[in-house]
């Protein structure tokens, strides 16, 4: 079983797995391992439930499980096993919704 699947997260945490970035220009060069950025891109895997704002009310998290999302360089709670990598951030260090 995949980590992904065992983790639920909890009060506004969303779970999600960067995008790799691409390998292959345009042209069909391949790039060295040492140019390839960071990918600031990423899904969401899972969100949880919210948090309670100050009233008592439940503030949803504004993405949900499936979106791409833009993602800081750094940041966020980084998990492996089993060669899969995850991160864990709070909903408000997310930057975007990708469409």
């Amino acid at each position: 079983m995949s980590l992904a699947r065992k983790l639920l997260p909890l009060a506004d945490r969303v779970l999600v797995r960067r995008i790799l970035p691409q390998t292959k220009t345009a042209g069909g060069i391949l790039l060295p391992e040492s140019k390839i950025a960071k990918s600031s891109e990423g899904e969401v895997l899972s969100v949880g439930p919210g948090y309670r704002a100050h009233n008592g009310d439940l503030v949803a998290p504004s993405v949900s499980a499936g979106d791409k999302v833009l993602l800081p360089e750094f940041g966020g709670v980084h998990l492996k096993s089993e060669g899969e990598e995850i991160y864990l951030f709070r909903n408000d260090e997310i930057l975007a919704k990708i469409e």
